[in-house]
């Protein structure tokens, strides 16, 4: 597609339904991601988060209880790991490693590095990645920046950098992207072509903008929007073939009220034929091979003098 430097995302066009392809002529790709970060703002995960009522439920019955209705369905996920509960929680991450989940980085302490220097954003992505591989045995295929509740806006928040220090250090894809409903190519340099392959994200699929408002407390909830959401969102993208995500906090989807939607959910989801359902990493493999990045057009754009572009 024709570009412009500091406009388009992404080296490619989205592509139509007919042209999707996936294995063994599955109709329909379902991702899950389970975020394992507690962290509430840009500074990232603080030790007075990690010892609160709500982070010992996230990370033992909550966590459990989720595993244990993703297992009953046969489903796989990705966890989106700060490398700081990689370092505490090493044995559950192992355990659920073992049984077929992938584990992904979610940079050191899921901290805001849109602002920081290069350099520092590198050594921080390297200590991520080490503290991960030296948790599970293996280094982390896919680096996730999913948002946090006190963020200002709701998709993450990376560098300039990011993508490019990502494809530097061998990372194969970046989790969460907001340009397509489906894996596409994130474009760093035009003129290579040095991309990375990017995994769909959207807020509306993702459980914690419907668990945290009205704030604790109230008593009410918007869980049940949710579910409303996913299951439109299902029944749309399994009729075109595309792909289908949903975000899962164990803080969150924990409870036994809230799991037992989720299993309603997935009951009605298996009803449905041809679906096809990998790890990030898998999904990835699989577009990297089928869907390779498309070569670039030269730029057809051009500015003026007062254009806002």
């Amino acid at each position: 597609m024709p570009w412009k430097d500091n406009y388009t995302v992404s080296d490619e066009r989205g592509l139509a339904d007919a042209e999707l392809r996936w294995p063994d002529g599955r109709s329909c790709c379902v991702s899950i991601t389970v975020d394992l970060s507690l962290a509430a703002t840009g500074e990232g995960l603080k030790t007075a988060e990690l010892s609160t009522p709500v982070a010992r439920f996230a990370m033992t019955e909550g966590l459990d209880n989720l595993l244990g209705v993703l297992g009953q369905h046969g489903l796989k996920a990705t966890f989106a790991t700060p490398a700081a509960m990689a370092r505490i929680h090493g044995a559950k991450l192992r355990e659920i490693q073992a049984e077929g989940h992938e584990i992904a980085a979610e940079a050191l302490l899921h901290e805001d590095v849109s602002g920081l220097p290069r350099e520092i954003e590198k050594a921080r992505l390297e200590r991520t990645t080490a503290i991960l591989s030296d948790a599970v045995g293996k280094a982390p295929a896919g680096w996730f920046m999913l948002s946090r509740q006190g963020d200002q806006f709701a998709g993450g928040t990376i560098s300039p950098n990011t993508i490019d220090l990502l494809i530097e250090a061998g990372y194969r894809y970046y989790g969460n992207g907001l340009a397509d409903d489906a894996p596409y190519w994130t474009a760093v340099d035009f003129a290579s072509g040095r991309a990375l392959p990017t995994m769909p994200y959207y807020y509306h699929f993702d459980d914690q903008y419907f668990c945290m408002f009205p704030i604790k407390g109230t008593g009410l909830e918007n869980v049940d929007m949710f579910f409303r959401n996913l299951r439109w969102e299902f029944e749309a993208q399994h009729k075109r073939g595309r792909h289908f995500h949903m975000t899962l906090h164990p803080q969150h989807m924990g409870y036994m009220h809230r799991l037992k939607m989720l299993d309603d959910f997935l009951t009605w989801m298996k009803g449905h034929a041809g679906l096809w359902n990998p790890t990030a990493e898998q999904c990835i493999a699989h577009w990297t091979a089928t869907h390779p990045a498309l070569a670039l057009e030269p730029s057809i754009w051009q500015d003026y003098p007062g254009s806002l572009s």
